[in-house]
Order: structure tokens, then sequence, then C-alpha cells
């Protein structure tokens, strides 16, 4: 029976790798001319015992193992989605919202998924840049109540658990694939005020997860990547997804041993981590990461262009031997710390107004902002200006508040003026200007003594 169940899965790796990877949109290995698979494409992660972050993708059903919709007690339903905001660090608008949705909690185990979300978001802040951004977050728990513990497929194939999600081990015949009943987890996920990336935690220590890289047309978030919450090497799996979703980044690992990922003959692709071109012509064109070309990388060894990527052995190039976008328990490389701040900027704002800017401010009033700290282990903090009708005051530099009697003596007219606060990151992290040019910040208020 165990070795028919390994063959089940050496099947479905295969059939992921040689069928569903070569039609994989936006992957290097695209076929523009392949027909459209049936159901949603997930990234496997790669297997327990190994480095490998991932396994390529497959298409699963949308839909969970169990189908019928959960009958719960007065109590159950009573505490069924009830929505918490773990961690609180400013207006949604102006932050990055992770949403954390548990399955295969009772409702007696609504702690531990508590206390699960605190340890998964422990784990994806000690890795860079989310350790220095992790003030750029807020982070949303919502209770899911299931009627029975733990998640179907664990700890084998037939085992199977009335859940609110639908979490099952063994999707596609791989053991690894934890997969989710997707419109289940939207109806979750649309009670949280908003939500730009989604972590459901299966109550489980089996090692396994999955990454659903697509973004949701309806609910706006840009992923989702499921794991199990008792699993430490399960939210590594996870962290390396948002790596897809938040940093676009392709995935930097390769396989020698399957037919026609020997060499890839395609042209360039779009993602920012991996490349046809060599080190020299990088810099001789000036693209892709050729800013960071000969620097040393926080994943051990110097950028360069090296053989294998985007799961082909030649022809493509990443930038470092062993990134987390190849290898679980790695850091991001250079050019993937870059990306994966360039997300964090796509969705947070880092001037936000505590005073509001709808009314004139008069001599009694404040104009406060805030302003995240930065939590590096260098120190670093971003740099704030204020301005008075365009004009830099630079003795407020560095402050989030100014009252407006102690602008006074310029503002002698009694006319209405424009006071304004702007906030830049100016990371060391950051090499591409038009990167940069997306890191700043700025607040307006109109003032009259």
């Amino acid at each position: 029976m165990r070795s028919a169940r390994r063959g089940a899965m050496a099947v479905g790796v295969t059939v992921a790798l040689t069928a569903v990877l070569a039609a994989s949109p936006g992957s290097a290995a695209a076929d523009p001319t392949a027909p459209p698979t049936a159901g949603v494409e997930v990234e496997i992660p790669g297997p327990e015992h190994g480095t490998l972050a991932g396994s390529g993708h497959t298409r699963v059903p949308p839909e969970g193992r169990n189908q019928a919709a959960s009958r719960l007690t007065a109590t159950e339903v009573a505490a069924d989605g009830e929505v918490a905001k773990m961690v609180d660090n400013g207006p949604s608008a102006d932050r990055l919202d992770i949403v954390v949705v548990g399955d295969g909690y009772t409702v007696a185990e609504l702690p531990r998924f508590h206390a699960d979300a605190q340890r998964k978001w422990a784990e994806l802040t000690a890795v860079e840049p989310y350790t220095t951004y992790r003030n750029l977050f807020n982070v949303w728990t919502v209770d899911a109540v299931s009627n029975q513990s733990g998640v179907s497929g664990d700890p084998s194939p037939g085992t199977v658990r009335d859940t609110a999600l639908g979490s099952y081990f063994w999707c596609d015949d791989i053991e690894r694939l934890l997969c989710v009943d997707q419109d289940k987890v939207d109806g979750y996920v649309a009670k949280a005020p908003e939500a730009d990336l989604v972590l459901v935690l299966a109550n489980s220590t089996k090692y396994g997860g999955a990454g659903y890289n697509e973004p949701s047309e309806t609910l706006g978030y840009e992923g989702i990547s499921t794991a199990s919450a008792g699993n430490e090497k399960s939210g590594q799996v996870a962290i390396h997804e948002t790596g897809h979703s938040l940093g676009k980044l392709a995935d930097e690992y390769f396989y020698s041993d399957y037919p026609g990922y020997e060499r890839y003959l395609g042209p360039e692709p779009a993602d920012s981590n991996i490349t046809t071109l060599t080190a020299d012509d990088m810099a001789d064109r000036g693209t892709k990461w050729h800013r960071w070309l000969g620097e040393q990388s926080p994943d051990g060894g110097t950028v360069g262009a090296y053989e294998g990527g985007g799961y082909y052995v030649t022809g493509l190039r990443r930038p470092t031997e062993d990134s987390l976008m190849r290898s679980l328990g790695k850091p991001f490389n250079l050019p993937g710390v870059e990306a994966m701040i360039a997300g964090f900027y796509r969705k947070a704002r880092i001037a936000s107004p505590v005073t509001a800017s709808d009314r004139t401010l008069r001599a009694g009033d404040t104009a406060k902002a805030l302003v995240p700290r930065l939590a590096g282990a260098d120190g670093r903090q971003l740099t704030i200006r204020w301005y008075l009708d365009g004009r830099e005051m630079k003795s407020l530099a560095g402050r989030t508040d100014v009252r407006v009697s102690d602008l006074a003596l310029r503002l002698l007219d009694l006319r209405r003026h424009t006071l304004s606060l702007t906030a830049e990151d100016r990371t060391p992290s950051v090499r591409d200007r038009g990167i940069a040019r997306t890191m700043r910040s700025t607040v307006s208020w109109t003032v009259r003594l």
C-alpha cells in the first residue's frame, strides 16, 4: 500500500512538471499555444526531506474535499466568523493587510488557532525584508469553526474530516499538497475589512502547503498560501509563496531529470529574477539585476548569473546560488529583497493623516501624521520633512506633528496656506530608481491663523 501511494505521488509530480509547467501563464516555461487547463493553478511545495522550495505547478479543483455545508450548534455559530485584529499598525487603506484563517479547529480549539497565527507571524517577520518592514502590516484573524479537529488526508489519504474550509492533503495525489475550497476561504476572508494576502493554517503537524498565486478578482488579495500550523518547515513554504504573490518573483529552482527542461530556448522572461543573459550582458544592457552584480548577498555568495532557474537546467540564470526562491530556510537574495520591498509599497503608504485633512486647521490645532517605524537591525528610519506652501521647514525634520500656532510667524497674512509632511524611504536595499519613486508618501492640510 505504501509503495502504491509513493507511485501515485510520483505520477502526480511528473504530470505537474511535464504537462502543467509548460502551460503555466506568466512563467518562463509558458506555451501561449497550449489550450487552457481546467482548475486553479497552485505551486507544489518541495519534498519534506530536501531543500527545494517547490516542485513546480499543477491545476486542482477549486472546491475542497468535503462539499456539504457543516451543521454548527448555536454556540459554534456565535463564534464562527469572528474577526480580530491581531497586529494593528494603522488604517487598512495604508497598510498591507494579511488575513489568517484556520481550518480543522473546533470551537474549543480556537485559542490554539490564535496562538498558531501568532507563531506564523513571528516566523514571517524573522525573514528580511519582513523584519524591517513589519510595521507596514496589519494582521487579521477570522475564526472558522470546524465540526471536527484536523484536516482530511492526515494521517492517510482515506482520512476525511468535516472542516470549515475543506482542506485536504494528497491533493492531486501528492501527499504534501494541501488544497482548500476557495469559495469557502473567500467567504471568511470577506469578513475582514481588507485583504492583501491570505494565509490558511491547517490544524495539523503534517508537512505540506500550497501556493494559490492568482490574484482574487472579487476580494483583491494577491494570493492564498496554505500551511500546516504545527509544522515549522511549512511556514517556510508560505513565506516562499509570498515571494510570488507580493514580490512577483519567479522560482529559482530547476529539474535535471525531467524531459523537456534540459534547456530553455524561449524569449527573455518578464520575471525580475531570472534571465537568459549572462552577467556581462546584463551589465552592458543595464537590465534585470545589473545594479547588484558583484555584491555579497544575504543568502551567501556573490550576486551574478548562475545557470539554472525557472525549472530549466540551462538557458535561464538566477541571481545567486541558493535563495529562498530556490531553497527553504534561506533568505531572499538582494534582487529578491528589492522586489519584495517593491511589493510592500504597491500596497502600503508610509504617511497617514491622524489629524483630519478635510478641514482648515487653525491656531489651536495640531497637524499630526502616522509614520511607521522601521525595525531593522541597522536602526535606519524613514526620512520625514515638512513643507509650507512647498518650501521646506528644515527645523521640523523628523517630527510627526506640528502645532499650527508654531507657524504663526510664517502665517502673518491670515490667508490659507498648505502644510504638508513627506515621508520617504531611502533604503540601500533598493537601487532601482523606478521602485524608489514609489517609496514616498505625502499628507497635506490647509492651515490659517
